[in-house]
């Protein structure tokens, strides 16, 4: 049957053609077009699907927006940048006030919020869409991150929540906040997503190395934990990994490729966000950080004969140092939710998008790369308190704590040990310490700034800004 409204589609990729199947497969009747002939040749010599009866393959844009019935939804899925600048020139001379563009792909959140305005000079409406799930999230059910009006909302809602992932029967999408708030949340997915990856990386080589766990064993492990308070996409996707023999050689295929890891900048992105807004994410900038070191491969090469460092042999008790490492995971993975859920809060606040913690966890509960069980804690801690200033204040967190902390020590400390590096465990529990402190070292540090820069402190006994005349060792 014929859907009472329409979706155009510009961009025939890997994301948007799974769209665009995704979208005839709920009953919508699909425009598409990519500027590029050969992706409009490869979708057209594509093998058949039953959804592309739906789909209207269009040879120009003028095509695609006569194909629509008024109001149009039109979303675009090209690479970020000025590819998405072009086709917002060359569709909104063809669309008329009351039309709906929906950029898809990973923008910065400073470029939506620069088109939003542009649009809505001319009349039309603008949602900056985070999606995340990959090519297989977007053929069957993403997690859909929306920042706009509540105006553009309201016309394209329905399609999306409909080509969402569900959970419990309800649709991982929603409306975050104005202009750029749905990209700015999908940009520190990316960057929570960054952290967690890096820990359970560290996870698998401190098993590999300090275990002694071969890959079947490291396989069942992570299977293992993906049972319990870890359950995740990640963990089972770690899991996977592990358990895929190399296709080309003899053994594991993880172990033939070559440790250097790429990205796309969202990461990035993140953490200038972060560092923006004053809000501290040592771990999710640390894996960051983490990638680029992995990327001197050379380097490192040539100065492990230099650096040398304590022998690296495997443990007494491989049972554990695993037992310590789950720990170490159960309570160092939520500290990647609380900084990246901090930088949401802030972002919140200084673009007046209001955004609500919770609803941010409930759009990734599903569809997402992030998806974990520990969402449902994390949205049951903001439901209970929305004024939450850090998840780690939560009496869930708090509790899962004082019981893993010990082996959370123990891991890192085995780690530091044996000089294996663990920036994310590491950072996380550093993070953790940190805030959990009442007195910290400040102090020095303001004391040395106005010992040599005369920048002021404050006092805990009496209000104002001091200056102090220092002892000073100079002539």
């Amino acid at each position: 049957m014929d859907a009472p409204t329409a979706l155009g589609m510009v961009g025939l990729g890997v994301m948007g053609r799974n769209l665009a199947h995704n979208a005839a497969d709920r009953e919508y009747r699909v425009a598409a077009f990519d500027p590029w002939p050969e992706a409009r040749r490869r979708f057209a010599e594509a093998p058949d699907d039953p959804s592309a009866r739906r789909i209207a393959l269009c040879d120009d844009y003028p095509g695609l927006t006569a194909a629509l019935p008024t109001p149009r939804v039109v979303m675009i899925m090209v690479k970020a940048g000025a590819p998405v600048d072009a086709a917002i020139g060359a569709l909104s001379p063809l669309l008329e006030p009351g039309d709906t563009l929906i950029d898809g792909g990973n923008s910065h959140f400073r470029d939506t919020m620069r088109r939003e305005r542009a649009l809505a000079d001319l009349g039309l409406s603008f949602i900056g869409l985070g999606v995340s799930g990959g090519a297989f999230g977007a053929r069957f059910g993403p997690s859909l991150m929306a920042g706009g009006t509540a105006r553009a909302y309201v016309k394209a809602g329905p399609i999306l929540e409909a080509i969402a992932a569900e959970h419990g029967g309800a649709p991982c999408c929603a409306l975050l906040g104005r202009d750029g708030a749905g990209h700015f949340v999908k940009t520190v997915h990316n960057g929570i997503e960054y952290g967690i990856m890096q820990m359970l990386a560290e996870a698998y080589v401190l098993l590999r190395d300090l275990g002694g766990l071969d890959h079947a064993a490291l396989a069942a492990t992570f299977r293992d934990w993906n049972r319990g308070p870890l359950a995740s996409f990640l963990v089972e996707a770690a899991a996977d990994v592990l358990e895929t023999p190399d296709d080309l050689a003899e053994g594991p295929l993880v172990e033939a490729i070559r440790d250097t890891a790429g990205h796309k900048g969202t990461g990035q992105w993140s953490s200038e966000a972060a560092l923006d807004l004053g809000v501290a994410a040592p771990t999710l900038t640390g894996a960051v950080f983490a990638r680029y070191l992995a990327a001197l491969r050379d380097e490192r090469l040539a100065a492990a004969p230099l650096l040398t460092g304590p022998p690296i042999a495997p443990v007494a008790e491989p049972a554990a140092l695993a037992a310590d490492l789950q720990a170490a995971l159960a309570a160092a993975v939520p500290v990647a939710y609380a900084q990246g859920l901090a930088a949401v809060a802030a972002a919140g606040q200084r673009y007046g998008w209001a955004i609500d913690p919770g609803r941010v966890a409930a759009v990734w509960r599903a569809g997402c790369i992030i998806r974990a069980a520990l969402l449902d804690d994390v949205i049951d801690a903001f439901a209970a308190d929305p004024q939450l200033p850090n998840l780690l204040r939560a009496p869930w967190y708090a509790d899962r704590f004082r019981r893993h902390q010990a082996g959370w020590r123990r891991a890192v400390a085995a780690a530091v040990t044996a000089g294996v590096p663990v920036p994310g465990l590491g950072s996380a529990l550093a993070y953790a310490d940190t805030y959990r402190t009442p007195r910290l070292w400040a102090n020095m540090i303001q004391a040395q700034r106005d010992r040599f820069g005369a920048h002021g402190f404050e006092r805990l006994d009496r209000p104002g800004t001091f200056h102090a005349r220092w002892r000073r060792s100079e002539p």
